[in-house]
């Protein structure tokens, strides 16, 4: 399903959330929506997936708009950091719920997910720590197999070795169900080679919507002596610079191929360097 943004706007008060933005999300990518805190992403989100109105301008999907029209609220999911069950259900009844809701629900999905994060059907949400809820929300999210799936910090108080987990089981199954994702995270480093597209908000606006792979061809990490750097570096976009006892480690816009030519070592910028790079230069305070 085509998500078209059209001109969108919320604004509260006098402060836009997200100030007239326009893109085109296509179907069947994994994106990642980044950003710093207050940069618009959890809006958008949210008005995606129908639970807050935009101030103007629209969203479509597949050409239609989402507001009141059960069919399409029906062909997305967001799972967000928290909050996303109520507390006095059980795990097993948050399943049925979420299974009549959803037309692509896989129950034995959700069954099989409920077992590999040691989650016990009759446990209630109000008893699960935050590692528990968020597994939880990783399982509806996964098994609601919605068109438009999008995991806002899903993995809030997971420890390292179960969000690897989480990221195997999501390519795994958008593989044999692929659909639209779209990922929202701070952990950009631990995700960013599951990204096929990424769009970078700062303040409201979107600063970058590029093809991951074009990306990591464009931008590049070199290292080797100072003065070979300082060359290779000369009339291009700089993102870091670092200089120790004669030796240089940058990051900047440029190719593998200009800084072998130039005999320096060379490999892919970390997508988490250039968002912080993108966001500090539209004038982002941490």
């Amino acid at each position: 399903m085509k998500i078209e943004v059209n001109n969108l706007s919320k604004k509260y008060g006098e402060k836009y959330a997200l100030n007239h933005v326009s893109f085109a999300l296509e179907k069947n990518k994994i994106y990642g929506l980044l950003g710093r805190n207050g940069a618009g992403k959890t809006t958008f989100m949210n008005i995606l997936s129908g639970q807050i109105m935009p101030s103007s301008g629209e969203i479509k999907i597949a050409g239609e708009n989402p507001f009141d029209q059960q069919e399409l609220t029906e062909s997305i999911c967001l799972i967000k950091e928290s909050n996303n069950f109520p507390k006095e259900l059980k795990i097993k009844d948050v399943l049925k719920i979420f299974s009549y809701f959803y037309p692509n629900w896989d129950y034995s999905f959700a069954e099989d997910l409920l077992k590999e994060f040691n989650l016990t059907p009759r446990l209630k949400v109000k008893a699960l720590s935050k590692g528990m809820e968020s597994a939880l929300g990783i399982t509806v999210g996964l098994a609601s197999r919605a068109p438009i799936t999008v995991f806002d910090e899903p993995y809030i108080g997971m420890d390292a070795p179960s969000r690897k987990r989480f990221y195997e089981l999501l390519l795994e199954d958008y593989e044999d169900y692929p659909r639209t994702i779209i990922f929202s995270t701070h952990l950009i480093d631990e995700v960013s080679l599951m990204f096929e597209e990424v769009i970078i908000l700062q303040e409201g606006l979107v600063v970058l919507q590029e093809d991951s792979e074009v990306l990591r061809q464009q931008t590049v990490a070199v290292s080797g002596p100072t003065e070979k750097v300082d060359q290779f570096l000369q009339g291009k976009d700089v993102i870091e610079l670092k200089s120790l006892a004669g030796n240089s480690m940058a990051y900047a816009f440029g190719t593998s191929e200009e800084a072998k030519d130039f005999g320096l070592d060379a490999e892919a910028v970390p997508v988490q360097e250039l968002m912080i790079h993108l966001t500090e230069k539209k004038g982002a305070h941490a």
